[in-house]
């Protein structure tokens, strides 16, 4: 099950995460407004979580309900590589 980038990262790309992560799994573009994580590259390490400013990052199984749509748009980013 892996983590999942929610809203309070848009426009903040702290990049906190992509520093920590041993797989580099968290990507994004210049034109994103905020980080991904690849669900096929994930190994649930949960290091990334800890380190986010915003608190934008969960264990796909604990994302708010208000933030849901996150763990599909975080699957659609890669997707589309």
């Amino acid at each position: 099950m892996p983590y999942v980038i929610t809203e309070p990262c848009i426009g903040v790309k702290d990049a906190s995460c992509v520093e920590v992560c041993p797989v580099d799994c968290i990507q994004t573009t210049d034109e994103a407004e905020m980080y991904y994580i690849d669900p096929e590259i994930c190994i649930d390490c949960s290091y990334c979580e800890s380190v986010c400013p915003v608190n934008a990052i969960f264990d796909e199984f604990a994302v708010p309900s208000k933030w849901r749509p996150f763990i599909i748009k975080n699957r659609n980013f890669f997707d589309g590589k």
